[in-house]
């Protein structure tokens, strides 16, 4: 009887550990969304490594993601406002970063940590 209930134990820690789908704290990448004036989710947590994109939802103000404080090197800001289309940074240093949009200001900021 110990065994079967053993690997049913197993099975149910390994199913717990293994998300990798966009917006997962515990995968390689995640999905933003960037919206009439608001990202989504934040604050947002992944992992060292993490591959993170930001989509401009639609139809969409003029928005941008600008970095402010983070670890190391930062990534290279998203570029010209833009109202659709897509922006991917990967984070390797543990940490927290702090981004906001350049027309909105502290009006529209976001949050990810990095574990």
């Amino acid at each position: 009887m110990r065994s079967p209930v053993l690997a049913l134990v197993l099975v149910v820690f390994a199913a717990c550990g293994s998300s990798t789908g966009p917006g997962s704290a515990g995968g390689r990448t995640t999905a933003i969304t960037v919206g009439n004036d608001f990202y989504s989710p934040t604050p947002d947590t992944v992992v060292s490594g993490a591959t993170v994109t930001w989509t401009w939802a639609t139809p969409s103000n003029g928005h941008t993601v600008n970095w402010d404080s983070g670890p190391g090197t930062l990534p290279a800001n998203s570029g010209a406002t833009q109202t659709s289309g897509t922006y991917s940074a990967t984070l390797t240093a543990p940490g927290t970063y702090h981004y906001h949009c350049a027309v909105h200001g502290a009006a529209m900021s976001g949050v990810i940590v990095v574990q």
